[in-house]
């Protein structure tokens, strides 16, 4: 019994130094107050998409939530005026598997709104299957979506006096690649649909918002908008939402055990958001709300220039 013990009360101090110094994250702390300004959350009416709209919004900002499930989204808007007092929270229909859905946003959107000062490009998918444009889901929605969105809002972000892009990237962008014969040939960035393929495309999309901040940033240089991509930490989200039968059994336990709840997920993204004197670090990477190193391939700057004029032809740019 006393054995037993031991290794028990081993486990659970391996499990504490665990949780405090890899998976608990840090806390954003800011009086900063929004009044009179925009915000734009992709896929924010779950996840750590909704405590950010939600923050955003007890700051006064006007929010809009860019979601594609209506039913939810108009939940959300309901959730976040009721807790923030703010009856500045819309939601605007936003399909970022779709490019016509994100033009028809961005149409609508720039018609009558008259400002933006932070673009939150924070919706993600695991997902096998294929976009409306025949794009892998993945890469369509995590990269390909946010990319046309940020370029056609570009504009209205410039004519704010300081603005923000901030993109949610993750740790697994290290285990990414881009092989553009792929993009050409699958219009994807893997070539089957199995669960390994699907999260290997996960890790490609990640990297490829790494790769996009970063030539986002050198092309945003000398305006007012900056841009920032992130690592939110381990969060205990809907992502996984089309994972296998075994894999949604697994989850439940893991995330209750190690990782993070929406809220404290977002912290990061409102660092990236909200902190004040971060305009030297434009296209730079964060987690924990701190800065950080990305891999080899996210420091490429050709890499990073090649995947943006690939991405423009793709939505029909050049």
């Amino acid at each position: 019994m006393s054995v037993l013990l031991s290794v028990l009360a081993g486990v659970l101090v391996v499990y504490i130094l665990l949780y405090y110094t890899v998976f608990k994250g840090a806390r954003f702390k800011s009086s900063i107050t929004l009044k009179g300004k925009t915000a734009i959350v992709t896929g924010s009416n779950t996840g750590i998409g909704k405590p950010t709209a939600l923050d955003l919004a007890k700051r006064g900002a006007r929010v809009i939530l860019a979601c594609r499930n209506k039913q939810k989204a108009e939940a959300a808007v309901y959730d976040i005026r009721k807790e923030s007092g703010n009856s500045e929270v819309l939601y605007m229909h936003l399909d970022l598997a779709s490019l016509k859905s994100v033009r028809d946003f961005a149409e609508i959107f720039l018609k009558s709104e008259p400002r933006l000062d932070l673009l939150i490009n924070n919706a993600g998918v695991i997902a096998s299957g294929r976009t409306e444009d025949g794009f892998g889901m993945v890469f369509g929605v995590n990269h390909l979506g946010h990319f046309l969105l940020t370029l056609l809002l570009l504009d209205r972000l410039k004519q704010a006096e300081h603005s923000r892009v901030v993109n949610v990237s993750a740790l697994l962008h290290r285990l990414g690649s881009v092989d553009f014969n792929l993009l050409n040939t699958h219009k994807d960035l893997v070539k089957g649909q199995s669960s390994l393929h699907t999260l290997r495309a996960y890790c490609h999309s990640k990297l490829c918002n790494v790769l996009f901040t970063r030539e986002l940033a050198n092309r945003l240089e000398g305006t007012s908008v900056t841009c920032y991509c992130l690592h939110p930490g381990v969060i205990a989200t809907e992502l996984g939402r089309n994972m296998n039968m075994l894999q949604k059994l697994l989850f439940p336990v893991m995330s209750k055990l190690f990782f993070l709840d929406p809220e404290a997920g977002a912290q990061t993204t409102l660092y990236c958001a909200l902190q004040e004197g971060l305009e030297p670090l434009s296209g730079r990477y964060f987690s924990s709300c701190a800065l950080q190193n990305v891999s080899a391939d996210g420091r490429d700057d050709a890499l990073a220039r090649k995947l943006w004029e690939v991405s423009e032809r793709l939505c029909g740019l050049s």
